[in-house]
């Protein structure tokens, strides 16, 4: 009677215990799928696990401690990432805060959250070690952060102690003493300064102002102490259903900026367009013949470097005031972890970078005043 038990009982025995070794099985490649495809976009390589099983590893892979949860962290698309990219030019929008209020903006006050200066550095120092060449400094207005002081030693430290090649702030300029450039324009390379019409009420409309204070005296006196303080000028515009019709030829010229970037407005969700937006641009967007026909009225501009909406979706790199890269290829940005959290080369593969469309929009040129050969 025992014997016939076991001999019923061995085949079950045998299946549970096949059973529990395919189990294993299963269990170790998973594992090892997993391991492989993140340490793939951590060094750079392609990959071909499944974006579900990346979904996993992706979310688990650290701690955020500086920046809020990410959306777009857990949803990496395998298929659209292939090798690492250098993080040559990157854009640091330290802080959302402006006292303008630009009925276009891309960039709106949905936090005021800023990093603490060390924080900020150690986040600096990352991306020059990952090949940073070039950082430029936005907003928000990023002179109204402790009324410039942090924005100036961000600038000095970037020169002085990373020795970036290029280091370059955008500002609506309404808030630059001249007393910041005897303190740092040496370490600074270009100053653009956003002017979208040489008319005040133009401005106005546009809510490119603060009060009844000119845009157009702030533009023109910023101008002047770059020439004094040898920083190189330059000049962005955003081209609107307000100033489409606009001539500038003889303000421009009479500048003289070494860049005058055009930009036809753009819609980003969640900040100038939706129902979570701050502003709603809708009534400034301008269709690509109405931009090309202000392009070629300005084709004489030999600084003129234009920036359609399609050059301009893809072709940043941007970082958030928690130094998150923003992806904006659905047409918002989701936010990748902060690099403070997981290294440069893991945050940089929800950046959603196009470096052809980088080095197609001219995005590599001369940065360094050093090598401008400017008549100051």
């Amino acid at each position: 009677m025992m014997q016939m038990s076991s001999v019923v009982a061995f085949p079950k025995l045998l299946l549970q215990l096949s059973i529990t070794t395919l189990l294993c099985f299963l269990a170790s490649v998973f594992s090892k799928v997993r391991y492989r495809t993140v340490r793939a976009c951590n060094m750079g390589t392609s990959t071909t696990a499944t974006t579900t099983t990346t979904t996993t590893t992706t979310s688990t892979t650290a701690t955020t401690t500086a920046s809020p949860a990410s959306p777009v962290a857990s949803k990496l698309d395998q298929s659209k990432v292939q090798n690492v990219m250098t993080p040559t030019s990157v854009n640091y929008h330290f802080t959302r805060k402006c006292n303008y209020k630009c009925g276009f903006c891309f960039h709106t006050a949905k936090t005021s959250f800023v990093l603490p200066l060390e924080e900020a550095k150690r986040g600096l120092k990352l991306l020059k070690e990952s090949g940073m060449e070039k950082i430029n400094f936005s907003g928000g207005e990023p002179f109204l952060h402790y009324k410039g002081e942090f924005l100036g030693k961000l600038v000095q430290y970037c020169k002085q102690d990373l020795e970036l090649p290029s280091v370059s702030i955008v500002s609506n300029g309404s808030m630059i003493k001249e007393k910041w450039f005897q303190s740092y324009g040496e370490y600074l390379d270009i100053l653009a300064i956003s002017c979208d019409s040489f008319d005040e009420e133009t401005n106005q409309l546009i809510g490119r102002a603060q009060g009844r204070k000119s845009h157009l005296d702030n533009l023109y006196k910023v101008c002047n102490w770059c020439q004094e303080y040898k920083v190189a000028f330059k000049i962005n515009s955003v081209i609107n259903t307000f100033n489409v019709d606009e001539d500038m030829t003889d303000n421009i010229v009479q500048l003289n900026p070494v860049r005058w970037k055009v930009f036809q407005c753009l819609l980003i969700d969640g900040e100038n367009a939706g129902e979570t937006a701050l502003r709603e641009a809708e009534r400034f967007v301008i269709s690509d013949q109405q931009f090309q026909e202000f392009l070629d009225r300005h084709s004489s501009v030999s600084c003129l470097v234009p920036e359609s909406n399609e050059k301009m979706r893809n072709s940043y790199l941007i970082l958030d005031e928690y130094m998150r890269f923003l992806d904006c290829r659905e047409g918002r940005k989701d936010p990748s972890k902060s690099i403070l959290d997981v290294g440069v080369k893991e945050a940089i593969c929800f950046s959603g970078f196009d470096e052809k469309m980088f080095l197609m929009r001219g995005g590599k040129y001369v940065w360094s005043k050093a090598d401008m050969k400017l008549e100051w």
